[in-house]
C-alpha cells in the first residue's frame, strides 16, 4: 500500500508542475492514465484480506432509492437527517460524531427512500485516510449524493470533496462519455472517429492503452469534445459511476441575503437552514426530481385501486418493468395490460410489455 500511495504522490506532484500546453498534453495524458490505474489499485481490498471494500459501513439497500449524504464534518447532515426522516442520528456540535452510517427512511409521495448519513468525509480519504475508502464504495450504491457544505465556508469545500469522490471513480452530474472501446482478441488497435477530436489522437489513445497492457481493441468516438480524461474513464469503465447529485448549502442564515442569492444561482444546488427549518421542503422535492421517480397505481379487475399504495419506479419505466417490480414471474403469465391515465390514448388502453408508463397511471395486469 505505502509503494502506491508514493506513486500517486510522485505523479500528482509532477502533474502540478508540469505547464499545460500543446506541447506537454501527450507527458500529461499519459501520467493521468497512470494515476487511474494506481487509485484503482488503492482501493482494490489486499489480496488475501476477507474484507469486503465496504467493511464495516454495509449498510442493507433498502426502499424505492437510496440517497447518499455527504460532507465535512459537522455541516449539519445528522441534523438534516433527523428532522426528514424518522432516524435519530446521533447530533452534536463537535466534529466525527457519526461513525458509522446510519440510514433514515423519507417518505415522501407514497415512495421510500432510503437515506444513508455517510461518516463525514475528510480530505484525503480517497487516499485510505479516516474511514473515506468504505465511506467512499457505499457511495457508489446510491441512485443520488447530497453533498451537504457550509455556507458560511469557502467555495474550495466542494472542490474539495468533488476531487475525492473523482479519485475513487464517481462523477457528479455527468454522463457517459459517447466514446465506443471494445477490447478484441487479435487485428491491433482501431481508432475511428464520427467528427474529428479536438482533445484526443490516435497517438494518445495507442500510448494510454500500452500502458494498460492492451494491444488489441476498437475506439470509436462520437464527441469532439471528449479529452483525455473521458477515454481514461472508457478504459476502466468497470471502476467509473456516474451519479447525480445536489448541492446544498445548509446554515444560511448566517450569511448576507446577497451570498445566499449567489449560492441559490449555482447549477443543481439548493440553499437551507436546518436550524431555522428553511428550505427543507424545497430540498426534499428537488431530491424526488432528481431521483427520476413515477408513481403507478395497479388495481384488480373490478376494484379501484389504493391511491395510498403507489408501486414506484424509474422514469421511462415499461409494462415490463412494472411486472418485475411486483414480481419476477409475472411476466410469464402476462396476457395484456390495461392504462388509464396520461400515457394511454383513450381510457383504459390495451398494452402490451413494451408500453412505457407515465407518472399516477393506474395499471391493470391481465393474466392467463
Amino acid at each position: 500500500m505505502g509503494g502506491i500511495l508514493e506513486k500517486i504522490e510522485q505523479i500528482q506532484l509532477e502533474l502540478s508542475r508540469t505547464q499545460k500546453n500543446k506541447a506537454t498534453e501527450y507527458h500529461i495524458g499519459l501520467l493521468k492514465g497512470k494515476l487511474a490505474r494506481y487509485r484503482q489499485q488503492l482501493l482494490e481490498p489486499a489480496p488475501g484480506s476477507n474484507s469486503s471494500k465496504g467493511e464495516g459501513f454495509e449498510v442493507a439497500k433498502s426502499g424505492d432509492a437510496r440517497v447518499v449524504l455527504i460532507g465535512f464534518p459537522s455541516v449539519g447532515k445528522s441534523s438534516f437527517l433527523s428532522k426528514i426522516t424518522k432516524t435519530k442520528s446521533e447530533v452534536a456540535q463537535y466534529a466525527f460524531t457519526t461513525l458509522t452510517s446510519v440510514p433514515g427512511v423519507l417518505e415522501y409521495e407514497g415512495a421510500e427512500i432510503q437515506i444513508v448519513d455517510l461518516p463525514g468525509i475528510i480530505k484525503g480519504a480517497s487516499e485510505g485516510k479516516g474511514r473515506g475508502r468504505q465511506v467512499v464504495s457505499t457511495a457508489t450504491t446510491a441512485e443520488l449524493i447530497m453533498m451537504v457544505l457550509d455556507a458560511t465556508k469557502g467555495a474550495d469545500q466542494k472542490d474539495i470533496l468533488t476531487k475525492e469522490l473523482e479519485a475513487v471513480g464517481i462523477r457528479l452530474n455527468k454522463a457517459k462519455p459517447n466514446i465506443h472501446f471494445k477490447i478484441r482478441k487479435s487485428g491491433g488497435i482501431k481508432f475511428n472517429s464520427t467528427v474529428p477530436p479536438k482533445y484526443l489522437n490516435e497517438k494518445i489513445c495507442y500510448a494510454l492503452l500500452k500502458d494498460y497492457k492492451i494491444h488489441n481493441a476498437d475506439i470509436l468516438v462520437r464527441d469532439e469534445n471528449a479529452t483525455i480524461d473521458d477515454f481514461i474513464d472508457i478504459i476502466n469503465e468497470k471502476h467509473i459511476t456516474y451519479i447525480n447529485c445536489i448541492y446544498v448549502y445548509n446554515k444560511i442564515d448566517a450569511v448576507s441575503l446577497e451570498e445566499v442569492d449567489r449560492l441559490a444561482r449555482e447549477p443543481d444546488t439548493v440553499v437551507m437552514s436546518c436550524e431555522l427549518e428553511l428550505g427543507i421542503q424545497d430540498l426534499i422535492e428537488e431530491i424526488w426530481y432528481k431521483l427520476n421517480l413515477i408513481r403507478l397505481y395497479t388495481k384488480r379487475k373490478g376494484t379501484l385501486p389504493d391511491l395510498n399504495l403507489p408501486q414506484v419506479v424509474r422514469k421511462d419505466s415499461t409494462i415490463e418493468d412494472v411486472c418485475d417490480s411486483i414480481h419476477r414471474d409475472f411476466k410469464s403469465q402476462f396476457k395484456y395490460a390495461l392504462v388509464w391515465g396520461s400515457s394511454a390514448k383513450h381510457s383504459p388502453q390495451k398494452c402490451g410489455l413494451a408500453h412505457k408508463v407515465h407518472d399516477q397511471d393506474v395499471v391493470q395486469i391481465v393474466t392467463k
